[in-house]
């Protein structure tokens, strides 16, 4: 029971962050749909929040309880795993994955009314953050260690940095291509 417990974990957790990653990348577009004409930008709006609706509740929020359902199911099989350090540190970084994903809502909601303001480069490295989560639940589970797991981590940072600027770069060459 326990590996077919853990197998819908994982495969779960795999929609999840599909559906996180996209999402964010859904707010960076329907963000910068707002330097469109106000006929464009109505139009772009509702579908927009079409999208984000459907992958929020069709896909992304069911996979995060499947996941977290699937989590309590094996630690109820295998109560021991909750004394070893290692999970320990990753319940704490999938409690910050849960903390993103409800933050994730409120943007959605805030697009919806309209009131968001962070702008596209903001939210571009905010969905790093996900990323950075994944990064260190995978190296803390594969390598069991309350501590190994950095290593994994300060190369994701490291990454990170490269992703920033390359944003940056990026993003002044839009600037400079629009004008």
């Amino acid at each position: 029971m326990y590996l077919y417990t853990k197998a819908v974990h994982i495969i779960f957790v795999v929609c999840w962050m599909a559906g996180l990653f996209y999402m964010v990348r859904l707010f960076i577009y329907h963000t910068e749909a707002r330097l469109k004409s106000k006929q464009e930008y109505d139009i772009l709006h509702k579908q927009f929040m079409l999208m984000e609706s459907k992958l929020w509740w069709i896909i992304t929020t069911p996979a995060m309880y499947i996941t977290i359902a699937a989590g309590l199911m094996m630690l109820f099989i295998n109560p021991a795993l909750l004394t070893t350090p290692w999970m320990q540190v990753k319940l704490a970084f999938v409690v910050g994955l849960v903390i993103y994903h409800f933050i994730c809502q409120k943007f959605m909601a805030k697009l919806k009314a309209e009131t968001l303001t962070w702008s596209s480069t903001k939210l571009r490295l905010w969905n790093e953050l996900s990323t950075v989560l994944l990064f260190s639940i995978v190296f803390t589970v594969v390598l069991k260690s309350a501590v190994n797991w950095i290593f994994g981590v300060v190369g994701i940072v490291g990454l990170s940095i490269a992703l920033m600027m390359a944003v940056k770069i990026y993003k002044k060459y839009r600037v400079s291509k629009e004008a």
